[in-house]
C-alpha cells in the first residue's frame, strides 16, 4: 500500500495552523515528502474565512474583544469558528492517483474514511449526498456549518464536520473540522448582520443543522482518541498505510516565513 506520513501537532495560533498546511502542501508538491495526513488543534480560537469570502462579513470588533484571530484559509467555503475541536489536514498530489480527479468524488472518498473513524469510536456519523437545489434559508449567513456540501459527514441528521478543498499546481490540500463542542451564540456573534432580528433567525437555523461530538454523548473522547479512530478510517478507505512522523526542517523554517509573511498579514486577511 502507498505509505503516508501521519502528523499529529501541538496546539498552535491560527496563523501559524494556516501556514504549516500551506508548508505541507508546498514540500510535498516538489516531491520532497510524501502524502500527509494532519491533525491538530486551535489555541487560541481563531476564526477562519474562506479564500473568496468578503472581510465585511465579519464583525472584526467582536472578534477583537472575544480574543479571536481572524485568518484566511488557502480554501474555500465560509467562516468557521475553530475553539474546542479536532481539525484534520490531508496533502496529496494529483498525479499519484489516490485521489480521484473530480473534486466531488474526492470529498466521497475521504467522507467515507471519517465517517467510518467515528464509527469505531460510537459516534452515529453517515455520509450524506448533496441533494439538488439544496439552499440555505432566505436571509445571509456567512457561517459554514450552515452551507451544504458535496458528501456531509452527518450525525442525528445534522452536520457534524464541516471541509473545504483546494487544489494549486498538481497538490491537494483538504482539511475539516470536528467540534467537541459549539456555541451558536458565541459564533454569530462574530458576524455582521443587518439586524438582530436577522442573526438570531440565522443562529436558530445553523442549531437546528449542525451538531458536535457533546450534544451526540461523544464529550468524553479526548483529541487523542479521535486521532486514532479517523487515522484508521481513512487509512482504509484510501488503501494506505499510515507512518507517524514530524515536519522537516524545511517545513518549519517555511511555516514560520508563511505565518509571519503571509497568514498573520491584515494584506493577505483583509483582502476581499
Amino acid at each position: 500500500m502507498p505509505e503516508w506520513r501521519l502528523l499529529i501537532t501541538d496546539p498552535a495560533a491560527g496563523h501559524y495552523n494556516m501556514a504549516v498546511d500551506e508548508a505541507i502542501m508546498r514540500s510535498h508538491r516538489e516531491g520532497s515528502t510524501p502524502p500527509t495526513l494532519r491533525f491538530y488543534s486551535w489555541k487560541p480560537p481563531a476564526l477562519s474565512l474562506g479564500f473568496f469570502q468578503q472581510i465585511e462579513d465579519i464583525d472584526r470588533e467582536a472578534c477583537r474583544k472575544k480574543g479571536i484571530d481572524i485568518v484566511r484559509r488557502l480554501t474555500g467555503g465560509r467562516a468557521i469558528l475553530h475553539d474546542e475541536e479536532l481539525t484534520y489536514s490531508l496533502t496529496v498530489r494529483e498525479d499519484l492517483d489516490l485521489l480521484s480527479d473530480s473534486v466531488v468524488e474526492s470529498y466521497r472518498q475521504i467522507s467515507e474514511g471519517l465517517v467510518s473513524g467515528l464509527q469505531k469510536v460510537g459516534v452515529p456519523a453517515e455520509l450524506k449526498p448533496r441533494q439538488k437545489g439544496k439552499k440555505a434559508p432566505s436571509g445571509k449567513s456567512s457561517a459554514c456549518f450552515d452551507a451544504p456540501s458535496w458528501y456531509e459527514i452527518v450525525s442525528d441528521g445534522k452536520k457534524l464536520i464541516g471541509s473545504a478543498q483546494t487544489r494549486k499546481k498538481g497538490a491537494i490540500l483538504q482539511h475539516g473540522s470536528l467540534p467537541f463542542r459549539q456555541d451558536s451564540q458565541k459564533i454569530f456573534d462574530l458576524f455582521n448582520f443587518s439586524s438582530d432580528h436577522e442573526r438570531e433567525k440565522m443562529r436558530r437555523f445553523y442549531s437546528l443543522k449542525s451538531t458536535s461530538l457533546d450534544e451526540l454523548g461523544a464529550d468524553s473522547l479526548s483529541f487523542e482518541d479521535l486521532s486514532a479512530a479517523l487515522s484508521k478510517g481513512i487509512s482504509e478507505a484510501l488503501s494506505i498505510d499510515l507512518k507517524a512522523g514530524s515536519l522537516t526542517e524545511k517545513e518549519r523554517r517555511l511555516a514560520g516565513e508563511l505565518a509571519r509573511e503571509k497568514y498573520k498579514n491584515s494584506t493577505w486577511n483583509y483582502r476581499r
